[in-house]
């Protein structure tokens, strides 16, 4: 089938051999390690409900609910009343101050994230928050806020009202997923998805400083993809992150979900499949596949298809439980990375409950292009005894790091080619509930793994909610 790649030869076994290594190590770089440095606590008393298996203020897909900027660290979650708070301390700091933003949490859906965003154009902090397929709220502060944290006070008077729209450019009234990227050139990004599940697009909007700009959709939800089982007309894209590199390529693996159950082996599985990967130089404006096509154009009549050559680099039919949403990041070299997760087929060919079977027999998987440019695949062999979602991040030296549910935490040496898996830390003492939200932003600015987690509970009875720091190779 055209949908699929020659690339797929290239990932047929689960473990690659060192002899494929990326190259990207010198013989003297360290290899992974973590010393856990402290844990401070955001909320002793944060909103807690199970809403879609997960939480609202610990759901991976966020982006971001924790960042780093000028030597401070960012955070926001709603409180036991509901209320939007944005947090803030000086790095390596035990002290948070928090300012509510004027929002309420208007739903028990745990979709309905707060995800931050910085324009450095002008320093402002963006939220954006509380939406699954409907209106979205944004706040944005004051300019220069995140330039001068030390002089400027923390209160709500920085921050504007609460809107429904961009500064009054009105996305969609089916908003869900906000992302947030910072561009190369200091302009700010707001990726989103137009729509519902199995049937939405993938669209972009741009502050440059001065006012928003609606750059448009640039996935499409038509065409045909027909698995062994049957048919689907619509779908939607599900992206694992959008990321820009050190040279200013932007990134996006992905994978489809389709709306027609016919597609699957059984009804109680779900309806993802094949991992996908796009990428733009023009600061999202078009984007190719992986032998540098075009595919896309933002806006134009021409979107990404599941109908496209060239997108599929880890082809899987949707049989196996496929995680939508997991995770990526990109190397010093600007090569990606992401997190894949599945049950392997050695579990069986056929889902038939998409929790039980991802808590009983899930697996991760770590997906990279080489210095070679040749797509490599390897298993993380630690077992996820969780349906949900695994984050990656690479530290200075390329060696990566995956933060499984519970804030267990595995590492794979660069030195190896990223196959020498291993527990670093086991999650002990957390009491994590599953997900995690990670701080991408800080572990290039002072070598930290930090992450958000908020404790187990049970109803809807509050939990404590906090922020644990690792040390990374110096």
């Amino acid at each position: 089938m055209h949908r699929r790649t020659l690339l797929a030869a290239a990932l047929a076994g689960a473990v690659v051999t060192p002899a494929l290594a990326s190259g990207t190590a010198r013989a003297a770089d360290p290899g992974p390690s973590v010393t856990r440095t402290g844990t401070t606590t955001l909320d002793g008393q944060a909103i807690f409900f199970v809403s879609y298996d997960g939480l609202v203020n610990n759901n991976a897909f966020q982006k971001n609910g924790l960042l780093t900027y000028k030597g401070y660290q960012y955070a926001v979650w709603y409180t036991a009343d509901r209320g939007a708070v944005v947090g803030r301390r000086v790095l390596g700091g035990s002290t948070w101050s928090t300012v509510k933003v004027g929002h309420t949490l208007k739903a028990s859906d745990s979709h309905n994230v707060i995800s931050m965003g910085v324009s450095k154009g002008d320093g402002r902090l963006h939220l954006n928050m509380d939406s699954h397929s409907d209106g979205f709220t944004y706040v944005k502060s004051v300019a220069g806020l995140m330039d001068d944290p030390a002089g400027l006070s923390w209160t709500a008077a920085r921050f504007g009202a609460p809107q429904s729209t961009l500064d009054g450019v009105a996305l969609t009234s089916q908003f869900t997923y906000p992302q947030f990227v910072s561009t190369p050139d200091g302009k700010l990004q707001l990726s989103y998805r137009v729509a519902v599940s199995g049937n939405g697009r993938n669209a972009l909007a741009e502050y440059d400083g001065t006012k928003w700009t609606n750059l448009g959709e640039w996935s499409a939800s038509t065409g045909t993809y027909t698995s062994e089982h049957g048919s689907s007309t619509a779908r939607n894209m599900y992206l694992h992150g959008i990321d820009y590199d050190r040279n200013g390529r932007l990134h996006s693996f992905f994978t489809w979900r389709e709306q027609n159950g016919a597609v699957m082996c059984n009804g109680g599985g779900i309806t993802n499949h094949d991992t996908g990967y796009v990428y733009s130089d023009d600061r999202g404006r078009t984007w190719r596949n992986n032998a540098g096509t075009v595919v896309g154009v933002t806006g134009g009549s021409d979107k990404v298809s599941v109908t496209d050559a060239g997108l599929v680099i880890d082809p899987l039919n949707p049989d196996h439980s496929l995680m939508n949403q997991e995770s990526q990041f990109t190397d010093s070299a600007g090569r990606p990375h992401a997190i894949i997760s599945y049950v392997p087929g050695r579990f069986g060919q056929c889902t038939t409950n998409y929790v039980a079977d991802r808590t009983a027999n899930g697996r991760a998987f770590h997906v990279r292009k080489n210095a070679s440019g040749t797509w490599q695949k390897t298993e993380i062999p630690v077992p996820l005894n969780s349906s949900q979602r695994t984050k990656l991040i690479l530290d200075k030296y390329d060696n990566a790091y995956a933060v499984f549910p519970f804030g267990r935490i595995a590492a794979a040496s660069a030195a190896s080619g990223h196959t020498d898996w291993r527990i670093l830390f086991d999650g002990s003492g957390l009491d994590a509930f599953g997900e995690v939200v990670i701080d991408e932003t800080r572990v290039a600015q002072d070598g930290v793994l930090s992450f958000m987690y908020q404790e187990k509970s049970s109803g809807t009875t509050p939990s404590a909610l906090h922020v644990t720091d690792f040390r990374l190779p110096a």
